[in-house]
């Protein structure tokens, strides 16, 4: 046969696959007869018909089908429509196993709440709450009551206040106190807080001026006392929660910075990034400032996280003096970068819990996993490591390994917290091939590749997720059967 007349073969054959693909309307009748599409609604049967029908088309009309082919049965399609509106019916949010050691793991939702707080956060979110009604007096009230006198009895501020995370407290406060105004701030604390958002970008969009003082390494008082002038409006210092600076370094200590803002009445504003109510160091950890330190030190206004090392949900916390934040309240921004009631609801149970200190740390997920002793999470590797071992399958290995977990969440960047993880290996899959496999099983499991194992950290697992993760290695094992 003639090349020519080969390709006009197949040619042909391609117009009859193409004239075979069935219309939309077509898959919707045969659908009505089949249980399975009972309770999917008509426009995710619709979307999920034409893009069936459409990746077919895709197909044949780019030659990745085999030619001659059988025409595709109306089976067939109804076979992969279904598991394409199956799919489209699952949430996209969706929750993880997190076996990478990192405890507030950005990417991973960060801190998980306590039950406390979700309690709390059900029960507002199913009925009407006080969110902005004052009970006591019968009118309209205000949502930073909630959970404005705990944060100043837990840090002792005069005043404090919420908003949606700790780059809108930064802004807003910015804006308040030096729009159009210079903020002197070390060269060493221009830091980047995540997703590329810098502290210049920041200070930018807020209106206020950055006046740089000091060199990467080492800034000194008479930097800031140099750069001070009638345009100054304030002294800011941002803790480097989420980087190190070690070697020949210096900085200003905020006792020296309040006195120097009170000499010039300047206000003093510190970023503490994720800041926290708790002193780690008494549980081996390494020491990070307190806020309760920063508000006792005078400064004026201060700002941190609520998740993180807080282990609340994710807001921006403004604590300071009364005269200031009642300016930033009245700020036309803090509606625009106000909480919600489901934020308001986790965040207030988190900081109750901060009343008993050995209370917070057993009920709180993140303090809990922080603190976690070394030998609680090698039990818990040891029963991983025996219930994979139980599949009694001659292609897994299983071991418990040494190697460090991280606090995550851009803070207590040079704390290595020792911890045991199970590293696994499965002769015939590759390394890569089982981590997609663990990252595609339904829930996620999230680990990390070493030394071509697949590695799971037993500091951020939970012990109900054991037998989940140990499912998700016995499907992985049956389908490379």
């Amino acid at each position: 046969m003639a090349e020519s007349d080969k390709q006009a073969g197949i040619t042909k054959t391609r117009q009859a696959l193409l004239r075979s693909l069935p219309g939309v309307d077509r898959v919707l009748e045969i659908a009505k007869t089949d249980s399975d599409f009972t309770g999917i609604p008509r426009s995710v049967l619709i979307a999920a018909a034409r893009l069936v029908i459409e990746t077919r088309r895709q197909m044949i009309l780019n030659e990745k089908l085999k030619i001659p082919e059988e025409t595709v049965t109306d089976s067939d399609f109804l076979a992969q429509i279904k598991a394409s509106a199956t799919a489209a019916m699952k949430p996209n949010l969706t929750r993880v196993i997190n076996a990478t050691g990192i405890v507030v793991h950005t990417n991973l939702g960060r801190s998980l709440l306590a039950d406390a707080a979700l309690d709390h956060i059900r029960t507002v979110a199913g009925r009407y709450s006080n969110l902005e009604f004052n009970l006591a007096e019968g009118r309209r009230g205000s949502r930073y009551t909630v959970v404005e006198d705990l944060i100043c009895e837990l840090t002792g501020a005069e005043s404090a206040m919420v908003v949606n995370n700790n780059a809108a407290a930064v802004l807003l406060s910015l804006d308040t106190i030096a729009r159009n105004k210079e903020v002197i701030v070390s060269r060493g604390e221009l830091v980047e807080i995540g997703g590329s958002f810098r502290i210049p970008d920041v200070m930018a969009k807020s209106g206020a001026i950055l006046k740089e003082v000091g060199t990467t390494n080492r800034t000194h008082l008479n930097d800031y006392q140099r750069a001070i002038s009638d345009q100054t409006g304030l002294l800011l210092k941002v803790h480097s929660s989420n980087f190190a600076l070690v070697g020949f370094t210096a900085s200003v200590s905020l006792k020296e910075m309040v006195e120097l803002g009170a000499r010039h009445g300047l206000p003093v504003m510190e970023d503490l990034g994720s800041g926290t109510l708790i002193d780690f160091s008494k549980y081996g950890l390494m020491k990070e400032p307190l806020v309760s330190e920063s508000v006792a030190a005078g400064v004026d206004i201060i700002t941190f996280s609520g998740d993180k090392l807080l282990g609340g949900p994710q807001a921006g916390i403004i604590v300071g003096t009364k005269l200031i934040v009642d300016k930033i309240k009245l700020n036309p921004l803090t509606r625009a970068l106000r909480i919600d009631k489901l934020t308001l609801a986790g965040l207030e149970s988190t900081l109750r819990l901060y009343r008993d200190e050995a209370k917070a740390i057993q009920s709180i997920p993140t303090l809990r996993m922080l603190s976690c002793s070394l030998a609680e999470i090698h039990k818990k590797a040891r029963r991983l490591k025996g219930m994979i071992l139980r599949l009694k399958d001659t292609r897994i290995d299983a071991e418990v390994a040494d190697l460090p977990s991280k606090a995550g969440g851009g803070a207590l960047p040079l704390l290595d917290l020792p911890s045991k993880c199970v590293a696994v290996r499965i002769n015939g899959i590759s390394v890569d091939a089982l981590e997609t496999h663990m990252r595609e099983h339904h829930p996620p499991v999230i680990g990390r590749i070493v030394d071509d194992k697949f590695i799971m950290d037993m500091r951020t697992v939970l012990n109900d997720e054991l037998p989940e993760i140990t499912a998700a290695l016995q499907t992985c094992l049956k389908e490379a059967q």
